[in-house]
């Protein structure tokens, strides 16, 4: 049985109906420039002692590259700082100073949480 008027929501090209590959890292596993990162910045605790820090996640970097971004940090919040697992940890409620340092550092970081 035949459809009224032809009409169909995809077409049969796979091609097509592709979604584009968008990820952390760009053609060739080089990183993605560092505007079009998505890099959040959250208040949270740390396990035992229930200490805030501000933890930056998102950054697709090598690993030189995150630790010269930390000292940048640590000197624009006036704090400890360290990276875990790729995530940058801030010791305190560092927001607005990570915000702004990242800012100038290229980056377009949203805060994240409450």
């Amino acid at each position: 049985m035949a459809r009224k008027g032809g009409w169909q929501e995809f077409s049969s090209n796979a091609a097509s109906t592709a979604r584009p590959t968008t990820g952390e890292a760009g053609p060739a596993g080089a990183p993605s420039p560092k505007d079009q990162q998505r890099v959040r910045v959250q208040r949270t605790k740390v396990a035992k002692g229930g200490k805030l820090v501000t933890a930056i996640t998102g950054l697709g970097a090598p690993e030189a590259e995150l630790k010269t971004l930390l000292k940048q940090l640590k000197a624009a919040a006036g704090t400890g700082g360290t990276i875990k697992d790729g995530v940058i940890e801030l010791q305190g409620d560092q927001v607005a100073p990570a915000i702004s340092a990242l800012e100038q550092a290229g980056y377009r970081p949203k805060q994240a949480g409450g």
